[in-house]
């Protein structure tokens, strides 16, 4: 019994961090004992109790997604689907090309080095201490001017909202 606790915090671990919520987890693994239970009450052989939970309450975590979204097929041929757009309407294209200016226009004003840093972390993705090394500062400078572009960023937009 001791090694079937075991078997079901490491069950539930496995199942929250594929993405079950705690009662969704605790549920899976409290079925897949369950099975092991009748499939060993039938007489049937298990070598490994702690392989046969975990692939059980996969395979049940699996059915319940598909289950979850079973509502979203539509078994209708492609022809009698209704077609929805999701493209932007042109206002709002508009409104976007007016806000990528703007915010274009408030990173021109700031010096160059923290615009690079700035848009190296939002736009390409690079971690402060990649960004660091890159420039021979610290983390905290690097933070520093990824704080200062966000902040003239928010007072150019606060400016825009009270001009509305």
């Amino acid at each position: 019994m001791r090694r079937l606790s075991s078997t079901f915090r490491r069950v539930k671990r496995l199942l929250l961090r594929r993405g079950a919520s705690r009662e969704d987890a605790e549920d899976l693994v409290q079925e897949a004992v369950l099975r092991l239970h009748v499939y060993t009450r039938e007489g049937h052989e298990v070598r490994d109790e702690h392989s046969f939970v975990q692939r059980a309450a996969l395979n049940l975590a699996i059915d319940a997604h598909r289950h979850a979204h079973k509502e979203l097929w539509d078994p209708s041929p492609v022809e009698k689907l209704e077609i929805t757009d999701l493209a932007p309407t042109p206002d709002e294209v508009l409104q976007a090309e007016q806000r990528l200016l703007r915010i274009s226009k408030t990173l021109d004003r700031i010096s160059v080095r923290t615009r690079e840093i700035f848009l190296m972390h939002r736009l390409q993705g690079y971690s402060h201490a990649e960004i660091a090394a890159k420039y021979g500062v610290t983390e905290s400078a690097i933070e520093k001017h990824i704080a200062s572009a966000f902040t003239a960023l928010m007072i150019d937009r606060a400016k825009e909202e009270l001009r509305r």
